[in-house]
């Protein structure tokens, strides 16, 4: 395994992360989930992406038991907030009231007293962004949280938090967690430059597509069962990349993971690490052996000449323009 900067903050992040969106809590038992904690652990991973809405909760109890007894210090766990936790008015937003609530039912539900990065899930329309930044530093000033993030906000609203942070002397965001894959690269026109200038890393998530860019779902044929594509907790995020051209031209990846000694995941996983504004990818697994094969992209430096290739490979499907497609997924 290899570490990078969260930005340029002085934390240390494993290259590649292990996050639960979907697998724990849902869509798998919880001693598989367990196995592939240890997985990422025998591996090198440090760093454990979750969030408050994950399974209604659940997520990150299951993440809490996994991790407990493992020495606290060596680990990076990260959570957010944001998605509705409850029926109630205030249950949901990024409001000073759900901001603090939240935080401390994440803390009790993975047995932490601290989380090292704590992450605003979507950008909040209802709350003004001042008390959404002061509602983060009072926590950060608290020891409660080391870093402040974000998920999936565009350009603006990430200069919106800057500009407030900067005017009112408060902690600033260090990153960002966007969808970036081979296939959807919508950050690279406006919030990577941003993001380069003002020192925030990505924490990359869906970097091989819900498993599309693994290659086991092939043009004109069902997909496999037991396949993400065929759970009803995850086919509604993956059915996106289900189209036929789309899933030929992943095809066309195949022979130059060869070629690189890689297998499909590992080339994908690979390839969004080569963007130096990449401070860590996240995986999922719903079984070790998925986690074992992923990790082995830490490290791997692919060439100009085979970045090319992939470009030209993929043509027309990959989405650079958000105007174009909606996103494959509302809630990573």
């Amino acid at each position: 395994m290899e570490y990078r900067h969260l930005g340029r903050s002085g934390l240390m992040v494993s290259e590649i992360a292990y996050g639960n969106w979907i697998t724990h809590g849902d869509q798998v038992e919880e001693q598989a989930a367990a196995d592939c904690v240890l997985a990422a652990l025998d591996e090198g991973v440090t760093t454990f992406d979750t969030a408050d809405v994950y399974a209604g909760g659940r997520a990150e109890e299951v993440l809490g038991r996994a991790l407990h007894g493992v020495r606290r210090e060596s680990l990076e766990i990260f959570t957010k907030v944001y998605w509705p936790t409850g029926d109630r008015p205030n249950d949901r937003g990024l409001s000073r009231k759900h901001v603090t609530e939240s935080l401390h039912a994440s803390l009790r539900r993975l047995q932490t007293d601290y989380v090292d990065l704590y992450q605003a899930h979507r950008y909040d329309h209802q709350t003004p962004v001042e008390e959404t930044m002061r509602a983060f530093d009072d926590l950060v000033r608290a020891g409660k949280v080391l870093y402040i993030g974000v998920s999936e906000w565009r350009a603006e609203e990430i200069a919106a938090a800057l500009r407030v942070a900067g005017e009112l002397g408060l902690d600033r965001i260090v990153s960002n967690q966007p969808q970036y894959n081979m296939l959807w690269r919508v950050i690279e026109p406006e919030v990577v430059p941003l993001c380069e200038k003002e020192g925030i890393g990505q924490l990359v998530f869906s970097p091989i597509a819900q498993g599309v860019l693994t290659g086991k779902y092939e043009p004109g044929t069902p997909p496999p069962a037991e396949s993400r594509a065929t759970d009803p907790t995850g086919s509604g995020f993956i059915k996106r990349w289900l189209r036929d051209d789309t899933l030929t031209a992943v095809q066309r990846l195949r022979p130059l993971a060869e070629q690189a000694g890689l297998s499909l995941a590992q080339l994908a996983v690979a390839w969004t690490l080569q963007n130096q504004n990449v401070s860590a990818a996240i995986i999922g697994a719903t079984r070790p052996g998925q986690v074992r094969e992923n990790v082995k992209a830490a490290g791997v430096r692919l060439d100009a000449g085979l970045m090319r290739r992939i470009d030209e490979a993929l043509g027309d499907a990959v989405v650079r323009d958000p105007s174009r497609t909606a996103s494959p997924q509302s809630r990573p």
